[in-house]
């Protein structure tokens, strides 16, 4: 069976690295495209499923904002199994800091030069959300380009998904992106921050080995 990864928002595939797949599963990483001019969501996500083959069973696997994207590609190509880690289910997981930037625009309104990785922006942002004791934080966030990190950020301010109970989803108890209060994992990583595919890798591992049997 194939395994179909796709990573967090801007992140390369450092964050899953350390995690140990089912050998006996074939894992493909999916690739960050960066979007067209006032690309539509639902067509971004139709030439992120390109790669896929769905003539033959497979599963599913998305981080962070791939978690997302990998919920709207079973949409258009589903799979035998979705897991999604440090990411949500349907648009009422939200935290309150993303809803209020769906309700006031403010993702929309922020210039393109704000997302300029020769800032000190980005690394306070991504440093403040998604873990705040790890100074390294920025090394798994190499996919840079400006109109990229604000279009990501506006689509996910703005998604509605009504929740689909069969999805697997593996949540931190310390993760700011997507504070646990807000949803009902099917399983719970101890101390996890938002980074916990890195920093939790074992306990990951060990729960991904029994669910994608």
């Amino acid at each position: 069976m194939k395994i179909y990864v796709v990573s967090g928002l801007g992140a390369d595939f450092k964050v899953l690295e350390k995690i140990q797949f089912p050998e006996h599963h074939e894992v493909i990483f999916i690739d960050w495209l960066i979007p067209h001019q006032n690309e539509e969501f639902s067509q971004y996500v139709k030439r992120m499923a390109e790669k896929i083959d769905d003539s033959e069973p497979f599963y599913l696997l998305g981080y962070s904002f791939g978690g997302i994207i990998v919920q709207e590609i079973n949409k258009m190509k589903p799979a035998q199994k979705i897991v999604i880690l440090g990411s949500i289910k349907s648009d009422k997981e939200k935290s309150r800091l993303i809803r209020t930037g769906q309700v006031t625009r403010i993702p929309k309104i922020l210039p393109i030069r704000f997302f300029n990785d020769k800032t000190t922006n980005i690394y306070s942002v991504v440093r403040k959300f998604f873990d705040p004791k790890n100074p390294k934080v920025l090394q798994y966030f190499m996919v840079r380009d400006p109109y990229y990190l604000k279009w990501s950020i506006e689509k996910i301010s703005d998604w509605k998904f009504d929740e689909n109970p069969d999805v697997i989803q593996i949540l931190g108890d310390k993760d700011i992106v997507f504070p646990i209060k807000n949803s009902k994992p099917d399983f719970i990583i101890k101390g996890g921050t938002h980074l916990f595919p890195i920093m939790k890798f074992k306990e990951v591992s060990n729960i991904l080995g029994g669910v994608l049997d």
